[in-house]
Parts: C-alpha cells; structure tokens; sequence
C-alpha cells in the first residue's frame, strides 16, 4: 500500500511563508492518492527554537490514517531535526520514511 501512497511534500518557511509543493511520488504528475503537506515554522533563526509544525502538517497525517497524537508526535519529531532545517528534500525523505515504517491504526 505504500508503493500506491502518494506523498507529496510542502515546506513553508517562516509564518506567513506561502508552501511550495513537491511531488515526492515518483508519478510526475499523476496525483492519485492522498498528499502530505509537510509545514513548520522555522523562525528566523538556523537554530532550532521555537520550531514547531503547523496544521497543515498535522491534519495531513491524520487523513492519511494516523490519530492527532500520532500525527502531532511524527510531525514534531520532523520539525525539531536540526539536520533538515533549509533541506526541503531531508523533509520529503525523512517524512516518507516515518511514514513507511509506522503503523496506523
């Protein structure tokens, strides 16, 4: 089922930032399953500090089958990684992987 989830990615760079959408599926394109929008609030610093997930990200994870404390937990663990702070494609990756290897229910 993984294979067929399309994920598609935004990242949003401070408040107000508009998010960019990257197509992380491999279709080129064929967007036909649910997307992720990947959103934190970075700041204006490179440091992690008040670095946090916005609801895009949160509610994303919870239509695609994660309950709110699951998708608030996999959303922080991303927004916090000071190794994916301006790396749009660390996001993409690392939040395709959580989402490979974690259960819903």
């Amino acid at each position: 089922m993984m294979k067929r989830l399309l994920l598609s990615a935004a990242l949003a760079v401070g408040a107000g930032a508009p998010a960019v959408a990257h197509d992380v599926s491999g279709a080129h394109g064929a967007h036909t399953g649910p997307v992720v929008v990947v959103s934190c609030y970075r700041g204006p610093w490179a440091q992690i500090i008040w670095d946090h997930p916005q609801a895009p990200f949160v509610d994303s994870l919870v239509n695609i089958g994660y309950s709110f404390s699951q998708a608030t937990a996999i959303a922080e663990r991303v927004c916090r990684d000071q190794t994916l702070v301006g790396n749009p494609d660390g996001l993409k990756a690392v939040t395709r992987e959580i989402i490979a290897t974690s259960p819903r229910y």
